[in-house]
């Protein structure tokens, strides 16, 4: 059995084959996902898993350089920002429209569906490198 933190093979698998400046989002359940977008979907009903239980996973193997978030989780959702602020540190941010981030993410490896059912949270992290 695998000794680290994350247990989906998918997950792991494709976090495993990034490379520097490649990106990943975690999305909330009600994120549309384009055509063509790897998708693992690990909803299981609303608030499970939550957007925090994944983030906070995915942080534990994958080295992040800069992540982007959609400025309406300003106004909509203040505690999921102020939450993805401290648990993402120092690491540099990027705030676009909700619009633009949808853009963007027809451009991600995948796109890891959440429970989580709370307005626009939905992270896109850029993978850095370890050296």
């Amino acid at each position: 059995m695998k000794k680290s933190e994350l247990l989906n093979s998918d997950l792991s698998y494709e976090i495993s084959k990034m490379g520097h400046t490649q990106t990943i989002l975690i999305g909330d359940c009600g994120l549309p996902i384009p055509s063509g977008v790897k998708r693992i979907d690990l909803a299981v009903k609303r608030g499970v898993p939550s957007f925090a239980d994944i983030l906070e996973t995915v942080l534990s193997e994958l080295c992040v350089e800069k992540y982007i978030v959609a400025e309406e989780l300003h106004f909509q959702n203040a505690a999921m920002e102020q939450y993805i602020k401290k648990t993402m540190g120092s690491i540099p941010s990027e705030v676009v429209s909700h619009e633009e981030l949808k853009k963007m993410s027809e451009h991600v490896v995948c796109i890891v569906r959440t429970g989580e059912a709370s307005p626009y949270a939905n992270i896109i992290l850029q993978s850095g490198v370890q050296f």
